[in-house]
C-alpha cells in the first residue's frame, strides 16, 4: 500500500532523492571566492575558521585558536607588505 500524498498531492515514493551537499569549501577558493585568493598563505586558515564556525554553528568563542592563527597570519603578511 502507498503513502498517502503529501499536501501538494506528491506521493513520497515520486520524490527525488536528497541531495547531499557538498563538501565544505570545495570550490571556495578555486573560482567563486577572490577574497579568499588574495589571502594567499592565510588561505587554508581562514577555511579552517569557516569549517570550524559551521560546525559550531558559528559560535566564535569556541573558534578563538582558528581566529587567532588568521589574526596572526595576516599581521605577518601586513608587516612583510609594510617593510
Amino acid at each position: 500500500m502507498d503513502p498517502p500524498p503529501n499536501p501538494n498531492g506528491i506521493h513520497q515514493s515520486q520524490l527525488p532523492p536528497p541531495q547531499q551537499p557538498p563538501p565544505l569549501h570545495q570550490s571556495d577558493a578555486d573560482e567563486e571566492d577572490e577574497n579568499v585568493k588574495q589571502l594567499n598563505e592565510c588561505s587554508s586558515l581562514y577555511l579552517s575558521l569557516q569549517d570550524c564556525l559551521v560546525t559550531t554553528n558559528r559560535n566564535w568563542k569556541s573558534c578563538q585558536k582558528e581566529v587567532q592563527a588568521l589574526k596572526a597570519c595576516n599581521d605577518r603578511r601586513n608587516n612583510r607588505k609594510g617593510n
